[in-house]
């Protein structure tokens, strides 16, 4: 299967040049040598993946877990990764804590890639903890994400023996960025989040919509195009099935995206004849590709699915208030989420607050892929990628030690 081969190719590139990393990022490591040099196997064992890594070598496996949590009532259930065995602590099982949110994707917070992430966090000396969130296994978004993210970090930071002096943050992947800040602006949680990381997320809702139904982004007047992933497309449509009335649109929806898995150049519009008007109104802006339409097919969504999008649209709200700093991170060739917007996300929150950091080559929308460590291209292109991934990866670390 030449697929699996690619990627297995790519994962080899991905270890090799995080390998080579390491030794230079080492030389011109300043004043925190010894945390930069942390940086480094970080950044290797993210790019090894489940593979072997000087990170692995040097730290225990960490203990993954389910917790279960009530909130005011509410019940939640999410994965914990300590950095050592939960009965090898003492007073601290960790430096510092972070809630971390995947994107809408159906294995959710079961996803290998997203388990080997988190797993090195905790090696890095986080306690991580993944809350189950159920919509997310459907490809669905609504506005309760936010809560349900809000209610993990409050059962986090409240485990002194995990948040160390009260240090706490998120780290959100793609859509999940949106309800992550949502949740770092709850009354009751807002003055505690220390930090928030956010990786290929929105800040308008509806214009990064238009993206990945159509490709066109605007960005300092001038229009581009990207031909977008179609995951934002099945995204839209899962997303509705909550607001149609006719409870068929969903089993041809379901049937059109098995058909297209099959087929990408299957015709779909016999299938998308049999949809009610609630139905079309949705496949019609899945399907288009004009930009220009887009409003008025946005407007044709049923009510109630338009209000939520407004609750779950960051432009909409005032992001003032927002306490944490804000690591941004962002593909400029990001075919889901387009990079201006943490360009805007930035923009939006206190002057000073966020950094953004643009990566211009290795990183598509959540995923890393590197050339060949003998092209050319490594060396002008992927080099300097790798160098800006470990200044996030190095302010992250900053993390477990800040004061406030």
């Amino acid at each position: 299967m030449p697929e699996l081969n690619q990627g297995w190719q790519a994962a080899c590139r991905a270890r090799r040049a995080a390998a080579l990393l390491i030794p230079f990022l080492f030389v011109l490591a300043g004043c925190a040598p010894t945390r930069h040099y942390e940086a480094a196997l970080v950044l290797q064992d993210i790019a090894a993946a489940e593979g072997a890594s000087r990170l692995k070598q040097a730290t225990p496996a960490p203990l993954r877990q389910t917790v279960a949590y009530t909130v005011a009532g509410r019940a939640r259930r999410a994965d914990l990764y300590l950095p050592v065995p939960f009965e090898a602590c003492t007073v601290r099982c960790a430096r510092a804590a972070l809630v971390a949110v995947p994107g809408a994707v159906p294995l959710a917070k079961d996803d290998p890639r997203f388990i080997a992430f988190a797993t090195t966090l905790a090696r890095a000396g986080f306690a991580v903890l993944a809350p189950e969130m159920p919509g997310f296994r459907q490809m669905r978004v609504r506005p309760s994400d936010a809560r349900e993210i809000a209610d993990a970090f409050g059962y986090l930071a409240d485990r002194p023996e995990l948040a160390t002096d009260g240090r706490a943050g998120m780290f959100a992947f793609s859509y999940a960025v949106g309800p992550a800040l949502l949740a770092a602006l709850e009354a009751d949680i807002r003055e505690r989040v220390r930090f928030v990381v956010g990786l290929g997320g929105y800040h308008d809702l509806p214009r990064a919509m238009r993206f990945f139904t159509t490709g066109w982004f605007e960005h300092e007047g001038r229009w581009r195009h990207i031909t977008p992933d179609d995951t934002g497309r099945m995204v839209l449509v899962h997303a509705s099935l909550d607001y149609l009335a006719d409870t068929s649109d969903g089993e041809r929806f379901e049937r059109m995206v098995a058909l297209r898995g099959r087929d990408p150049e299957a015709d779909l519009a016999p299938l998308a004849a049999g949809l009610s008007a609630q139905g079309k109104a949705v496949y019609a802006l899945a399907v288009n590709s004009d930009p220009a339409r887009f409003p008025e097919l946005l407007a044709g969504l049923p009510e109630a699915m338009r209000a939520d999008m407004e609750r779950l649209n960051l432009a909409h709200h005032d992001l003032k208030p927002l306490q944490a700093r804000l690591l941004l991170v962002h593909g400029r060739n990001d075919n889901l989420i387009p990079y201006p917007e943490s360009l805007a996300l930035s923009a939006a929150v206190s002057e000073g607050q966020a950094e953004v950091f643009l990566i211009h080559r290795v990183l598509g929308h959540v995923d890393l892929s590197f050339s060949s460590l003998f092209s050319w291209g490594f060396w002008r292109e992927d080099l300097p990628d790798l160098w800006r991934l470990w200044r996030v990866i190095d302010r992250l670390l900053a993390e477990r030690e800040a004061t406030g």
